[in-house]
């Protein structure tokens, strides 16, 4: 399966919360910030890095490891 986004453009994305680094979720569905432990949506290609509509892990059941 092709990764949902492009992977130049996932090594400068950075959680808006925490400037820290993300990585895609095994589902390829989501970005994960492990230091604040939310998840942002890609809906279309698109990555939705917005703190309001991030969902913490533990809403999604796990880590996406």
């Amino acid at each position: 399966m092709k990764d949902p986004i492009n992977p130049l453009l996932l090594d400068i994305l950075a959680c808006p919360k925490c400037k820290g680094d993300v990585r895609l979720n095994d589902e390829k569905n989501g970005l994960i910030c492990d230091r604040c432990g939310l998840i942002y949506e890609i809906r279309e290609g698109i990555p939705i890095m917005l703190i309001d509509e991030a969902k913490t892990l533990k809403d999604r059941g796990g880590s996406g490891r």
